[in-house]
């Protein structure tokens, strides 16, 4: 089978004109191969694939160098001598060249010994068979493609499977048990059967991989359509309690005395899908994904109000530093963004039922440019299966929205200053750094919040000329 028309892109022309000066054979191989037949987004596989891997039968820095030496802006290219591979990036595409290999690994690390090798061991050592679709570049047989392991057939029967046998394959390279699994829940397909035993076999093996190569195949999945597919499959093999035991922690039911309370992790999963319905933000889906987890450590059994989770937002808020910390991930305004999410995720839960102006003022006030991320975190939040709670309780974000949108034109408390600043207190009552500083422009703000006066210097001024009495301060 011939797919001449997958390497339509200069850059080809380019590589197979570099590969004949050299005198070696080169192949376009792995996610562009496979995107391509797949029609990934658009009839252009490159928008689906922004970097191409090239293996040549030979020395993938020298074709590297050679091709950057015929491409018209001779871009730079990087040398990775450690792993035999290089690149270049050209038209905002990354292309990774390597000479063709095989490996072998030792059981407490997943870095290969490397050989060289021929296109065939190349494509043994890939993950899986629709990874190891390869397509010529060379002359005598441009655009044929080379596929040992009936790797179409696994495409059009929407199959995940090894090239060789998946024990030893998820051994040598445990991370490709995660990459099983985004590929299913991006792709939509199944794993196949031995795999999937495999993976459940070799689970425990995940632990000699880093956490940041965990988390970045973690995130891809969170960036799916559907990423409960992958959370289901991560719990069923075993993988997610070996890194996210705060979610794993959220599953089961308990009963006592005839009360039962949701099992939280499935009612987790289904908020995650929710919400990424209606956004592609990575830290919100992560919000989404951590709300509840609180939960597990809080939970209790009060024989007059049944199952309480007092205090699971703060409790499960304070969780959010210590998970990003262990996993690697950033401790930056991202983290900051969710925890406030988990902290403040049932204030408007609560506003719902009893829509006040000064509820809503002081909900706007902690949640700053973030309130609209808590809005659709809340509704994504509502699972019932009952039409009619489902629509009421929709209904009532819909007010909590409209009110937020008529105290913000009224009020401006989005992220607004009191219009008193320390600064000023300090001038008008000759004062030093001291505590009545701090309590007047407290009782400022909770005076603007509370409604009692307006969100304008004068009113606020002679609020706080009145206050001040009261404090026994004396104006200079």
């Amino acid at each position: 089978m011939n797919y001449s028309t997958a390497i339509k892109h200069p850059i080809f022309e380019v590589i197979s004109q570099a590969s004949e000066l050299l005198n070696v054979q080169s192949f376009v191989i792995g996610g562009f191969v496979r995107d391509f037949i797949l029609k990934r987004d658009i009839s252009n596989s490159l928008n689906a694939q922004k970097d191409i891997d090239i293996v040549c039968v030979g020395s993938g820095i020298e074709l590297a160098q050679k091709v950057a030496e015929l491409l018209p802006n001779n871009p730079k290219v990087q040398v990775f001598k450690t792993y035999g591979t290089a690149m270049l990036r050209t038209d905002d595409i990354e292309v990774e060249f390597v000479g063709a290999r095989k490996e072998s690994y030792t059981e407490n690390s997943r870095n290969p010994i490397v050989e060289n090798g021929t296109l065939e061991d190349d494509q043994n050592r890939r993950d899986f068979t629709i990874n190891a679709l390869a397509i010529s570049l060379n002359k005598e047989n441009l655009g044929e493609l080379l596929d040992p392991f009936n790797g179409m057939e696994d495409i059009e029967n929407k199959i995940i499977r090894t090239p060789l046998n998946p024990d030893i394959t998820y051994s040598d390279d445990p991370l490709r048990m995660m990459r099983a699994i985004r590929f299913a829940t991006q792709l939509g397909f199944e794993i196949e059967e031995k795999s999937f035993n495999a993976i459940v076999k070799n689970s425990e093996r995940l632990k000699i991989i880093t956490r940041e190569r965990i988390i970045d195949e973690l995130n891809k999945i969170m960036l799916t359509p559907a990423p409960s597919i992958g959370f289901l499959l991560l719990e069923k093999t075993h993988l997610l309690h070996q890194f996210l035991p705060e979610l794993t922690n959220l599953k089961g039911i308990e009963e006592v005395e005839k009360q039962r309370h949701k099992d939280n992790f499935y009612h987790t999963l289904e908020v995650v899908d929710n919400i990424s319905h209606h956004t592609n933000d990575l830290w919100l889906r992560w919000a989404a994904l951590l709300h509840d987890i609180g939960k597990a450590p809080t939970k209790k059994f009060d024989k007059k109000n049944g199952w309480t989770f007092h205090a699971h937002e703060f409790v499960g808020s304070k969780m959010v530093y210590k998970l990003f910390k262990r996993l690697r991930m950033p401790l930056n305004n991202k983290m900051k963004f969710v925890q406030k999410m988990v902290l403040l995720s049932s204030r408007p839960i609560v506003l719902a039922t009893n829509v006040t102006d000064s509820a809503v003022r002081r909900l706007v006030f902690d949640t700053g440019d973030d309130i609209d991320s808590l809005m659709t975190l809340c509704e994504a939040d509502i699972t019932t299966k009952n039409p009619k709670k489902f629509k009421r309780y929709h209904d009532n974000f819909k007010k909590v929205r409209q009110k937020i949108k008529e105290v913000e034109e009224r009020d401006q408390v989005r992220n607004f200053q009191p219009p008193i600043s320390g600064e000023l207190i300090m001038k008008t009552y000759d004062l030093k750094p001291c505590r009545e500083i701090g309590q007047l422009k407290d009782a400022i703000k909770e005076a603007i919040l509370e409604g009692e006066i307006a969100n304008d210097y004068e009113e606020a001024y002679q609020f706080m000329l009145k206050k001040a009495v009261t404090l026994g301060l004396e104006k200079k």
